[in-house]
């Protein structure tokens, strides 16, 4: 899960997931400036492994997040990326 997860491309198609709710994959290449072919592949990588499921609407396939395991880490991610980053500006404060 955490390799999975790893990946930086992964991790932003997830947020987008988690922000939208439901989102088709032209709509999220959109919003990421990917091309569709990339993100409907990522996602189905996804989709495989549990994390996100999807349903087609005529042509567009939408995808949620039906892991909500992968929401936690991804909520303590954030978590832990914003104290890292008041961490480094006190720091940089004490010295300057």
């Amino acid at each position: 899960m955490f390799k999975v997860l790893a990946n930086d491309t992964r991790l932003r198609l997830l947020h987008a997931v988690v922000r939208a709710g439901e989102i088709c994959v032209t709509d999220l290449a959109d919003s990421l400036g990917m091309k569709p072919q990339a993100v409907s592949n990522q996602l189905q990588r996804l989709a495989d492994l549990g994390i996100l499921a999807c349903r087609r609407d005529g042509k567009s396939i939408f995808y949620r997040l039906i892991d909500l395991c992968v929401m936690s880490l991804l909520d303590q991610a954030l978590c832990l990326t914003e104290e890292a980053s008041t961490t480094i500006r006190s720091a940089k404060t004490c010295e300057g």
